[in-house]
């Protein structure tokens, strides 16, 4: 097996896992880990494609390696700004869970 195969395999075992992750899990957090996992996974299929058209002879293109980057970027502040969010959610409802409960009143009149 070349590193390449590896790299196929280990990227489709990610997105897999994330996959599995986002669909397995009731809970916020873990569902963003899982989305995590499913872009790593992806970002690696994606690098492992644009390696493979470099390695038949075609010429290096710098594209598909800009996009990898700007979507690192772009997901890393997507997880922070979720992460934030989550935070918020534990301190106003007292969970970060999304189950069904009756909204919390504060300001009721009895």
């Amino acid at each position: 097996m070349s590193i390449a195969d590896i790299s196929w395999v280990a990227g489709s075992m990610l997105t897999g896992l994330g996959v599995y992750g986002l669909l397995a899990s009731p809970h916020p957090l873990r569902k963003l880990l899982a989305l995590n996992l499913l872009g790593s996974g992806i970002f690696l299929l994606f690098g492992v494609i644009a390696r493979r058209g470099a390695a038949a002879g075609l010429g290096g293109d710098p594209v598909p390696q800009a996009l990898i980057i700007t979507a690192i970027v772009v997901a890393f502040s997507a997880t922070a700004i979720a992460i934030a969010l989550l935070l918020r959610l534990q301190a106003e409802a007292g969970s970060a869970a999304l189950d069904e409960q009756e909204p919390r009143q504060e300001d009721e009149e009895p």
